[in-house]
């Protein structure tokens, strides 16, 4: 049973914890949806001033939405286009400070200011991509960056067995 936790302040320590609740949630789990629905949960709980949590999975040379917390969202997503599609095409992630002054930007949700955006790469093959916006400019920093990037390698973990 998941029960939420009180987090400390501590950025750093707070993330910690949540990767750690991210890898006990997968333990024994082999069904990508439950993944990726406990992640979505558990990163939209844990996060403030954000207003979308998900995934968009990589299919048929495009990405499709997957599971998500927040208001409805674009479906398809092409290679290349928007913060996602560009994301997948170099294959690192995207830490954008103001969605408004990203060439090609899809607003799905045009109270979304900020926006950062983790590839999951699993067997060097791209499964799909982690994405969360926020109403606050600049919202996201190199510690998001950097444990967000934790979060999606606990993932690619659990995916890839």
């Amino acid at each position: 049973m998941f029960e939420t936790s009180i987090y400390s302040g501590n950025k750093a320590k707070d993330y910690e914890l949540v990767v750690k609740q991210l890898a006990a949630l997968n333990e024994g789990e082999s069904d990508h949806i439950a993944i990726l629905s406990n992640a979505s949960a558990l990163l939209n709980q844990f996060l403030e001033n954000v207003n979308w949590v998900g995934f968009y999975l990589w299919k048929n040379d495009e990405l499709i939405l997957g599971p998500f917390q927040g208001l409805p969202a674009c479906v398809h997503i092409q290679y290349g286009k928007g913060v996602c599609g560009t994301a997948v095409k170099e294959r690192k992630t995207q830490l954008v400070p103001d969605v408004h002054a990203f060439p090609g930007h899809i607003a799905c949700d045009s109270a979304s200011n900020s926006e950062i955006v983790v590839p999951i790469i699993i067997h060097n093959e791209v499964y799909g991509v982690l994405d969360i916006d926020s109403p606050i400019l600049n919202r996201f920093d190199n510690v998001d960056q950097e444990y967000l990037e934790k979060f999606v390698s606990v993932l690619e973990n659990s995916l890839a067995k």
